[in-house]
């Protein structure tokens, strides 16, 4: 394949990278143009999902550079989910960064920088690009972690992601090394082929670094403990970025590492991520019961969701892609308004608010915020009708179509423990006194995007099925 029809395959990546060049110089130029090169990353963010878009409809399959770079429905359905992660993540963050004296114009300049990282991941199809997506991602987060620069808490939260960070890289590059060593190349393609038969114990280890690195990125357990302190250091905006675009791109880029590299070895790496999906669900459930921080409650919770997505991933099967997929799309939808809601708990004081006695009988002060809270409550509990228990409840079925009919039943046992500490955020709410220490928010924009959220997380979300089945099929069959 020619130069100029891999650089065509690349464009959304391209837009990107230029971009955020541009939007640098900008910020050199004009030091307060913090919210006019917000502005310009959303419409950057946009039109590069429009590309990933004609491509996704396009029905495009080829490799680029000499197969190093995969332009798939997969990949292409990821990215959209991805950019506007990253766009909501930018609308909302003003207010909260102008109020801590951190509206620069170098915060959005790091999320579309990070955005060409986690481009390259999902669409990585060798360990070359794989790794340089993932360190992209990662150079960026560290910085957005410590963005808030006068906060020992932002600080404190950026240091402990870029130790851990690190380590966790190491380990994937560890495992990366032995995968080569043994397979004898990088690429995908050939890495399934060596691992056609019977593997050496050299190989078997390197899957599971490999596995284990990315189940860092991912904050699945036992590698999570990094995700509570750096959500509650970090700014809030940034966290609620955390939670949403990166973690759909590790996850993604897991999907398509165990499916088209270590796909002929099933049976290898799917124990690994059993084990990984019921310690994280187990974990996140118990961890998150006794947290009075509510950014560290949503912590647990998104260490909880990633049980969950990866109970479809054990399932091995085009099925139980497309319901990671479906999940993935309806939790960016939960964890985004989790995180939009908290943006509005500003106390009269003019301080953010954080702690669950902070909401204590919000539903008699503010009981439209309470209400737009309580359903994203709901639907990450997955209870029924909120269009969280269509998540849980495509992820069941796909696992026990593959056979898997005791891993679903402990993910259903466990999703009730997990319920308990969603169901007590609604009862603070709205059995509680009141404390009546949250102002009226006077930021229509969080308004707006909340009620949008919510009104995804509704029954209403369900009427997007039909598409949404229809597209997340069409993503998991180019794996297979």
């Amino acid at each position: 394949m020619d130069l100029n029809t891999s650089l065509f395959l690349v464009r959304s990546e391209a837009i990107l990278s230029f971009s955020a060049l541009a939007l640098l110089l900008l910020a050199a130029w004009r030091a307060e143009a913090g919210r006019l090169v917000s502005i310009l990353s959303v419409a950057v963010l946009v039109a590069a999902g429009a590309y990933a878009g004609h491509f996704l409809f396009a029905g495009t399959q080829s490799l680029a550079f000499s197969g190093l770079y995969s332009n798939d429905a997969f990949a292409n359905f990821s990215k959209i989910l991805i950019y506007f992660a990253a766009a909501m993540s930018l609308i909302i963050a003003p207010p909260f960064l102008e109020k801590a004296a951190a509206m620069r114009a170098e915060y959005p300049v790091l999320i579309v920088l990070s955005c060409v990282g986690m481009g390259l991941m999902v669409s990585a199809a060798d360990l070359i690009t794989l790794y340089i997506g993932l360190e992209l991602l990662s150079l960026s987060s560290y910085v957005l972690a410590s963005f808030a620069r006068t906060d020992g808490r932002s600080a404190e939260a950026g240091l402990k992601y870029f130790v851990l960070g690190a380590l966790a890289s190491g380990i994937l590059l560890f495992g990366a090394s032995l995968i080569y060593g043994f397979a004898g190349s990088t690429s995908f393609a050939a890495i399934s082929t060596a691992l056609d038969g019977d593997i050496s114990l050299g190989l078997t280890f390197g899957i599971v670094f490999i596995l284990s690195g990315l189940a860092f990125k991912m904050s699945a357990a036992p590698f999570h403990m990094w995700t509570p302190d750096v959500y509650e250091g970090a700014p809030t905006p940034v966290t609620g970025y955390f939670a949403s675009a990166p973690k759909v791109a590790a996850t993604v880029l897991m999907i398509r590492v165990v499916t088209e590299a270590f796909g002929t070895q099933v049976m290898v790496w799917q124990q690994i991520v059993i084990v990984v999906a019921l310690m994280s669900i187990i974990i996140g459930a118990v961890g998150a019961i006794g947290q009075q921080n509510l950014k560290r409650l949503l912590a647990y919770s998104s260490i909880n969701n990633v049980g969950f997505i990866l109970i479809g991933l054990a399932a091995g099967t085009e099925q139980g892609i497309a319901a990671m997929l479906v999940y993935l799309v309806i939790y960016v939808a939960m964890t985004l308004g989790s995180f939009i809601v908290l943006l509005q708990l500003k106390g009269r004081d003019g301080d953010y608010k954080e702690s669950l006695g902070d909401i204590a009988g919000l539903s008699k002060t503010r009981p439209a915020l309470a209400a737009t809270f309580a359903i994203f409550m709901f639907s990450l509990a997955g209870i029924p009708p909120l269009f969280g228990f269509w998540g849980k409840l495509v992820v069941f079925d796909a696992a026990v179509a593959a056979g898997l009919f005791p891993l679903a039943v402990i993910g259903i046992a466990a999703s009730v423990i997990g319920a308990f500490y969603y169901l007590k955020v609604v009862k603070v709410m709205y059995f509680d006194d009141a404390v009546d220490i949250i102002a009226e928010t006077d930021d229509k924009t969080l308004v707006w995007t909340g009620g949008l959220m919510a009104l995804v997380n509704s029954p209403v979300g369900y009427f997007s099925i039909p598409v949404l089945g229809l597209l997340s099929a069409q993503a998991a069959k180019a794996l297979f």
